[in-house]
């Protein structure tokens, strides 16, 4: 079901012009055919009786402590995240985000205010007729810190169902079938 709604939330935000990049979007919906993949995988071992739980394990270990680094990143290394990002993206994306979010540049810092003048004076965004821009920086920022505490309180909440698929695999995964001949070995 999480992986269904990774598809389906990347292209509703490209459908509806959230989201440009197509990079993003390729890489969400990229996770979500990963963890189709993974539940088909499941599927298949668990009719079939394979150990399936050592891959739910590696799943679970991965998704937790992409979880618990989500939850936590302190402002200081968004801010670091966000100027390492901005550095490497095309002027066509910066423009873009620029547009969308009504903003111009990233931080008007010391260290980067040769940089925030170039984005300023080709910036296309609504706000800069009106003097009235906030930088595209703080405007991520004040809304990073919560969807960073959501992805992780959901990425934690499904790594603990992970968890109950493995205690249940292992649980059960030698039972005999009710149905088969009583006398037989396992």
């Amino acid at each position: 079901m999480v992986g269904l709604l990774l598809i389906g939330v990347a292209a509703w935000g490209k459908g509806f012009g959230i989201v440009s990049s197509i990079h993003i979007i390729g890489g969400v919906i990229a996770v979500g055919v990963f963890l189709l993949l993974i539940a088909v995988v499941g599927l298949i071992g668990a009719l079939n009786h394979h150990q399936y739980m050592v891959i739910l394990l590696l799943v679970f270990l991965f998704q937790f402590g992409v979880s618990c680094s989500c939850l936590a990143m302190n402002r200081e290394q968004q801010e670091n995240v966000l100027n390492a990002t901005w550095g490497i993206m095309s002027n066509k994306t910066k423009m873009n985000l620029e547009k969308n979010l009504d903003c111009c540049g990233l931080f008007n810092l010391t260290e980067g205010y040769a940089q925030y003048l170039s984005d300023l004076k080709y910036c296309p965004a609504d706000c800069k007729g009106k003097n009235v821009c906030k930088t595209c920086g703080l405007k991520m920022l004040e809304h990073s810190a919560e969807a960073l505490k959501i992805l992780g309180g959901v990425g934690l909440f499904f790594s603990f169902t992970e968890i109950l698929g493995v205690w249940l695999a292992a649980r059960y995964r030698n039972q005999k079938d009710p149905r088969a001949n009583p006398s037989a070995f396992l």
